[in-house]
Order: C-alpha cells, then structure tokens, then sequence
C-alpha cells in the first residue's frame, strides 16, 4: 500500500505569497515517523521559502523559519497546521509593518 493523501490545501495570497499544505498517511509508522504521516507545509513569496514544516527521511519533524532550522514537536495534526499558520501570519504581520 502507497502513502494516501490525506489532506491538501493552496492559498495564493494578493502578494503573489503562497500557503500549501499536504499531509500524507503512510501505510504503517517507523521509528522516524511514529504518528504514521508525512508532511509538507510551505510558505513562501518572491523572498522564496520562508515558513516549512516537514518531516524528509533522515530529519524528522523539523520547522524553517526563513534560513533557521529547528526541531519540532509533533503532537497532532491540528495543533501542527495552528502553530504553522500563526508563524504564516506573524512573518506577514512583520513584513506588513
């Protein structure tokens, strides 16, 4: 069995910024992704890739934040895609300033 889709969302702001999520269910959970998902939330404009979080083979779940990388505790898709989208607006709130 292949991974399946699970959920996809795009938003294409004004801006020309963009705002895409896709989350995979796999077909059984591994020591490196023990909820059993894997995961690419993206956000980025003209400046490029500016909030990421996934899990790619080798790194676990992680976050970007511009060029900073850093771990990232999942504990549910919900809670993932509320701290994905609130580190979404603060960057445009900073940007907007």
């Amino acid at each position: 069995m292949k991974a399946a889709k699970i959920f996809y969302d795009k938003v294409i702001f004004s801006d020309g910024a963009i705002v895409q999520m896709i989350i995979w269910q796999l077909p059984r959970s591994t020591q490196e992704r023990p909820h059993g998902l894997k995961y690419s939330l993206f956000y980025g404009g003209q400046d490029g890739h500016i909030v990421g979080y996934d899990n790619e083979s080798g790194k676990g779940d992680h976050k970007h934040i511009r060029d900073v990388q850093t771990r990232y505790k999942f504990v549910n898709v919900e809670a993932m895609v509320t701290d994905f989208l609130a580190d979404v607006e603060r960057i445009r709130n900073e940007h907007n300033e």
